[in-house]
């Protein structure tokens, strides 16, 4: 049976994606990734297109920006069916997605619904560059050092939630953070943490803005934005 490989392309800049990746992108007979919107190529698509040099059929696989569950597990399903029409005839499938195929990503559905329908099928994934590290090389600095603990947090979590974390984290990375901004700055300024507080938007794209955030109360910001803030506290030894 042939293998669906999940391959991980990195943050944007398309030099991020590791030589395995690129072998295994180049060598199967299909491939897939997220589809854009509005009939645009998506982001993973984007990040590929210069290593494309074979003409493999490719495949815009849909996954809607919704929170509906079954309008979901309906997306994944029709995806999964057109990637195993594929895989039944021995074809291998590189599915390509950015960041880092284990950390948020949309492959795992897809991986998932495959292996419900088909339990036999052969999945291999391809580990790559995360977004909080693609954040903090871009801001030349280390995410931890020695015994810190770190905190990364998806968009989808309350301003509660974050303050239990700043009492314990030493590094917090949240992602996604556009939509509560203003009230993650306000929190950080109370607990004066601004002057050790970071964002960076769409980190290793030709368009990647850093932003400090002491006289930044106020920011219009796209869906890929992370947040970075480091608490200076005492490491143990």
């Amino acid at each position: 049976m042939a293998t669906l490989y999940g391959i991980s392309i990195g943050t944007g800049d398309p030099e991020l994606i590791t030589l395995k990746g690129l072998r295994l992108l180049r060598e199967a007979s299909a491939i897939a990734f997220p589809a854009g919107i509005n009939g645009k190529p998506g982001i993973a698509q984007q990040i590929i297109e210069p290593w494309l040099a074979y003409q493999q059929p490719t495949l815009a696989l849909e996954f809607p920006y919704v929170s509906d569950r079954n309008i979901l597990v309906q997306a994944w399903q029709k995806a999964a069916d057109r990637v195993w029409q594929y895989l039944k005839n021995g074809h291998d499938v590189a599915f390509a997605c950015e960041g880092d195929i284990s950390f948020y990503s949309t492959f795992t559905y897809l991986a998932q619904t495959l292996q419900e329908k088909h339990p036999d099928v052969k999945i291999e994934v391809v580990p790559g560059v995360t977004s909080p590290c693609a954040a903090a090389a871009t801001l030349g600095i280390p995410l931890t050092v020695r015994g810190q603990r770190l905190a990364i947090l998806p968009a989808l979590y309350s301003i509660d939630e974050l303050d239990s974390i700043l009492a314990w984290a030493d590094t917090i990375v949240l992602l996604k953070v556009a939509s509560i901004y203003k009230k993650v700055w306000q929190m950080l300024k109370a607990k004066n943490l601004l002057e050790s507080s970071w964002l960076v938007e769409r980190a290793t794209f030709p368009e990647q803005k850093i932003y400090h955030l002491r006289d930044r109360p106020s920011l219009e910001l796209s869906y890929f934005s992370i947040l970075i803030v480091q608490i200076n506290r005492s490491s143990p030894p």
